[in-house]
């Protein structure tokens, strides 16, 4: 018996005894089924399911330009304005760098350099307004003396 053949022995079998008759989505049509895949659809399928950022498997030239497009979106998290002028400055040398290297492979880079002062303003406007600090409170008064400690004085 060849391999394919005792292969498709077992599933009968399986399929015989009642196997397949309670297994999650029986009875339902197969998800995207109707959908025309290219060759690589397997792969973007794999990346969603695993929850893999897109711009981690990107070649370095379209990273960086995923990078400088969703710099906005990135600075939304970050609370502090010497943070975000970080993130945003650390860019432009690795965009810098890219244009000092080019890759043999890959798309050619084709990004600008991040303007840090217009992006901290768009983040500066993103911000949520600070509410005004709280009043320090009075100072207490001091505490009552008692007749018998003056006396005493």
């Amino acid at each position: 018996m060849t391999f394919p053949g005792w292969v498709e022995q077992q599933v009968r079998r399986a399929e015989a005894e009642g196997a397949f008759e309670k297994l999650p989505g029986a009875g339902k049509p197969i998800p995207d089924l109707d959908r025309t895949h290219d060759d690589m659809a397997w792969i973007a399928d794999y990346l969603r399911r695993e929850n893999v950022d897109v711009a981690d498997v990107l070649p370095p030239s379209l990273r960086l330009a995923k990078e400088a497009e969703t710099i906005d979106e990135r600075l939304r998290g970050v609370r502090s304005e010497a943070r975000a002028r970080q993130v945003v400055a650390e860019l432009n040398p690795r965009i810098d760098e890219a244009y000092a290297r080019p890759q043999l492979s890959g798309p050619p880079l084709r990004v600008k350099k991040v303007r840090v002062e217009e992006t901290i303003e768009r983040w500066r406007a993103a911000q949520p307004p600070t509410p005004p600090p709280a009043p320090d409170p009075p100072p207490a008064a001091a505490p009552r003396r008692r007749w018998w400690a003056r006396r005493s004085t």
